[in-house]
């Protein structure tokens, strides 16, 4: 039986943010240095794996929890995977296959948490679904701030191809496009009239499709030493953009990640 699903559940939103690793503890002594986070055990129901909630303050804005072991047969890195909500994931997962999309996880039930799903979308970038039991008393998706979400960017492999899955699956629209020259269009996209994240035509250097969740941090000179000073790598910054100024990293585990400084 499924479980009974919150009402007025947003379609469409990120809300959630899980970074699946190979060593969590290596993850928990990591990231906390590198986003001003704070950890928390989740206690999970009987036979359930350990999960832990990165905490921004008094809120958990996404968890941590080992790779499945069949996710690492399968060859899969650490990485972070962003949950969209939608008012019934098995509808919804349904509707992401007839779009062309394959389900890696089909629907299931989190106890006392709500029901997810884990979609490939067409292009082969990675997220999940979910319908929430609850709406979090009403703090629902995190608002924007140091130490959440700040800007969810998809390297595709055909950002027209995926904008029509997308804007099909949560109505989401198009906001300014960006002429980047050689790479092509940067295709920005709001969520309830709000800039929440870009497409764009992954260059060669960037080896699969895939969702970089950027990070807002307070000092994004001191995030980027952390991150080295803790085992990862900068790859791409930091580079000044519009209203701010980026760094796009790797965790010592490889899960990649961004961080970004707002004006």
């Amino acid at each position: 039986m499924t479980q009974q699903k919150a009402p007025s559940v947003p379609r469409g939103h990120f809300v959630w943010y899980e970074l699946l690793a190979n060593d969590t503890a290596a993850a928990t002594a990591f990231y906390p240095g590198v986003i001003g986070w704070t950890t928390q055990m989740w206690k999970t129901p009987p036979g359930a794996p350990p999960y832990t909630m990165w905490q921004n303050g008094p809120q958990a804005i996404g968890g941590l929890m080992a790779l499945p072991p069949a996710a690492k047969s399968a060859g899969a890195p650490s990485h972070w995977l962003g949950y969209v909500s939608v008012p019934d994931t098995d509808a919804a997962c349904k509707q992401a296959t007839g779009l062309g999309a394959s389900a890696l996880m089909a629907p299931f039930d989190i106890p006392e948490v709500g029901r997810a799903a884990v979609i490939r979308d067409p292009q082969g970038a990675v997220f999940a679904l979910f319908t929430p039991l609850n709406m979090g008393g009403g703090n629902f998706p995190a608002p924007r701030g140091i130490g959440n979400v700040s800007w969810h960017e998809l390297a595709t492999d055909d950002w027209n191809g995926a904008w029509s899955f997308y804007e099909a699956m949560f109505g989401w629209k198009k906001g300014d496009a960006m002429d980047l020259g050689p790479m092509g269009i940067y295709q920005i996209f709001t969520i309830e009239g709000v800039p929440m994240g870009a497409m764009f035509n992954r260059p060669p250097q960037i080896p699969v499709s895939n969702w970089l969740y950027y990070f807002q941090v307070a000092d994004l000179d001191r995030s980027v030493e952390q991150t080295k000073q803790g085992g990862g790598k900068i790859l791409n910054g930091p580079m000044d953009v519009p209203g701010g100024r980026i760094a796009q990293g790797m965790d010592p585990q490889g899960a990649v990640f961004a961080v970004h400084w707002v004006k």
